[in-house]
């Protein structure tokens, strides 16, 4: 006995529904997602405001107190001071370390090069600075960099060039040789080739590592805490920990007013970097 033929139209039906189930599905989901990340963002963003904050965002009591009190504390300018100092002194000694050696690592051809390049990004991601820490303190300690602003940042650069130069490489490949050519029939040199030729056309790729880079160093932790012991030279990420009583309880109006003030320059620089080239990084030139 054969089975009825089901309707067209019942077919579609069908379809369609299972498609509006599918989406619905999708946004729930991604409206959790969403949510998950959103609430711990509000709680950031109102709870400085409130007299006496909980762990639920809310504006019961609104009040600007908790600012004036954080800043009170004398080292908790100076540690925001020191956060600029050390994420702006990474970033510079990371992109002109970084070009160099990927400039060099894409035009000149040695035995090896890619493999070298994969084990330094292997070590790097693999060897991270609490596994490392014991040998970087003996090292810095050696050179009588403990407790300077220098020590940390040769650290934290160090940590940071392999995956830079690794990032970088991919955009100085993408540099059509001619035009360093075209340079050179001129008398221009390496280092002028570099920064009036090739920096040009890889800025997306220095803007990369650039902000990754600060982003990187201003949230670093462990570093700084170990390598630094005054409170005039400890950074942001360092000095947050100083509003906790002596019984390890949370001070939860100075925590976030301050963590506030800590996270709008990251804030400001995606804003500033997004208005300007939208994440839309490409090597070479950009279309």
């Amino acid at each position: 006995m054969s089975t009825p033929a089901v309707p067209v139209h019942e077919l579609r039906f069908r379809g369609v529904l299972a498609t509006f189930a599918g989406r619905a599905g999708f946004y729930a989901f991604a409206a959790l997602v969403a949510a998950f990340f959103a609430l711990p963002m509000a709680w950031l963003v109102l709870a400085p405001f409130e007299a006496h904050p909980t762990f639920v965002a809310n504006l019961v009591q609104p009040t600007l107190h908790n600012f004036p009190v954080v800043f009170k504390n004398p080292d908790a300018l100076a540690s925001l001071r020191n956060s600029l100092v050390l994420s702006l002194g990474t970033m510079a000694l990371v992109v002109l370390c970084a070009s160099l050696a990927a400039y060099a690592l894409s035009r000149v051809k040695l035995p090896g090069r890619d493999a070298v390049l994969y084990i330094l990004l292997l070590f790097s991601s693999v060897v991270t600075g609490s596994a490392a820490m014991v040998p970087i303190f003996v090292l810095v300690y050696d050179l009588h960099l403990i407790n300077s602003l220098e020590g940390v940042i040769l650290v934290l650069a160090g940590g940071t060039l392999p995956a830079s130069i690794f990032i970088l490489k991919d955009f100085m490949d993408s540099v059509p040789t001619s035009y360093e050519e075209s340079a050179r029939v001129f008398g221009a040199g390496p280092f002028r080739i570099l920064k009036d030729v090739v920096a040009p056309i890889v800025r997306p790729g220095l803007v990369v590592i650039a902000v990754w880079t600060i982003v990187t160093v201003w949230g670093s932790f462990l570093t700084p805490f170990i390598l630094l012991d005054k409170p005039s030279l400890l950074p942001a990420s360092v000095e947050i920990y100083s509003y906790y009583d002596v019984g390890g309880s949370a001070k939860l109006p100075l925590i976030a007013a301050f963590a506030l003030v800590y996270t709008l320059p990251v804030v400001v620089i995606y804003l500033v970097v997004q208005h300007r080239y939208g994440f839309r990084f490409f090597g070479g030139i950009k279309g």
